[in-house]
């Protein structure tokens, strides 16, 4: 098989290249990438970003969030983790078979010596560990199917990254994590992620016999124009959340207050403010504020601070409120 370069390590590029070279690419023949990403949280295409994440960890800790065009689960990036497309034409989406498509990387796995195994639909493991998953997407005649091959990842940033930040849980979670997964690092121990990277490409290639398929300098334009006009908006990655309906209560020592929130592609459609908390004006006279907002605690804050003369909540500060729009549970 050729292989296609990718554009570096941003997730935004990469996951707008797996999408464009699926919808343009058109290959006679399978052809196959091997890449990485910086840290990144990438969600699948019919999943809640707003659930999947934990936003606090994600902001302080420049990961980025990406919606991908395939469906499964969300999944974090880094980079002691590899990832791998492959692109072909297929007849019809009922030839798709996820072993048929794993076997690549299991005969490439092999052919250094290292025992893996498919298990399930799509894994693959290594004395009992999952060190991949995948998933697929095909369009107009052509199957993406992409994975990760796990090969030292942070197991604290992946558990921290998705959804979970309470303290008490986050050393119980990661040493779950630890014992379903395990890094490809620790049964190679005389490989380099980038000689491991590049021996795989070395397979994948019939011994560098297929050589590089090389983009033109616009189809790369093209490429980097999608990731901006879609895959690097707030619109695409949590506005193309499904619709929702958000709660929760807290008693701080002004009151206490439920919100009550409706979502629909990522923004406020409804929201209710019910307890017994004490304001001096009717927060329904900035009810319309909130309307067609980011679900987002600082387009709340800034809402709230731009009314707080009104003292719509009494004591309750600005931060306490608007962080109520936490997921609680993160």
């Amino acid at each position: 098989m050729q292989y296609i370069n990718y554009l570096g390590q941003d997730a935004y590029t990469n996951i707008a290249m797996d999408s464009w070279l699926l919808k343009h690419l058109k290959p006679e023949e399978p052809v196959f990438a091997l890449w990485q990403n910086k840290r990144a949280v990438i969600v699948g295409r019919n999943q809640n970003t707003f659930a999947e994440v934990n936003q606090d960890y994600i902001d302080s800790h420049d990961v980025q969030v990406v919606r991908r065009v395939s469906g499964g689960g969300a999944v974090y990036h880094d980079e002691g983790n590899i990832c791998f497309t492959f692109f072909l034409p297929v007849e019809s989406s009922a030839q798709v078979n996820f072993k048929q498509f794993v076997k690549p990387m299991y005969d490439a796995l092999q052919s250094l010596g290292i025992d893996a195994q498919i298990t399930g639909r799509n894994d693959l493991e290594i004395q009992g560990k999952k060190v991949s998953g995948n998933a697929q997407r095909y369009a107009g005649g052509y199957l993406m199917h992409h994975g990760t091959l796990l090969w030292n990842s942070d197991v604290d940033a992946l558990v921290r990254s998705l959804s979970v930040s309470d303290e008490k849980f986050i050393s119980k979670a990661a040493k779950s994590v630890r014992s379903r997964v395990g890094n490809i690092k620790d049964y190679a121990p005389d490989l380099d992620i980038n000689t491991f990277i590049e021996k795989l490409k070395y397979y994948l290639t019939d011994e560098g016999k297929d050589g590089e398929l090389v983009l033109t300098d616009e189809q790369i334009a093209d490429i980097k124009r999608l990731r901006d006009e879609q895959f690097a908006t707030w619109d695409w990655n949590y506005g193309e959340s499904p619709k929702f309906s958000f709660e929760h209560h807290e008693k701080f020592a002004g009151g206490g207050i439920d919100i009550q929130v409706n979502v629909a592609e990522g923004r406020i459609t409804d929201i209710n403010f019910v307890g017994d908390f004490l304001g001096v004006r009717d927060w329904r006279d900035i009810k319309d504020q909130f309307i067609g907002l980011p679900f987002d605690v600082k387009a709340v804050y800034e809402v709230l601070e731009a009314n707080k003369a009104g003292q719509y909540f009494g004591t309750i500060t600005n931060e306490e409120l608007s962080n109520m729009f936490k997921n609680p549970d993160q």
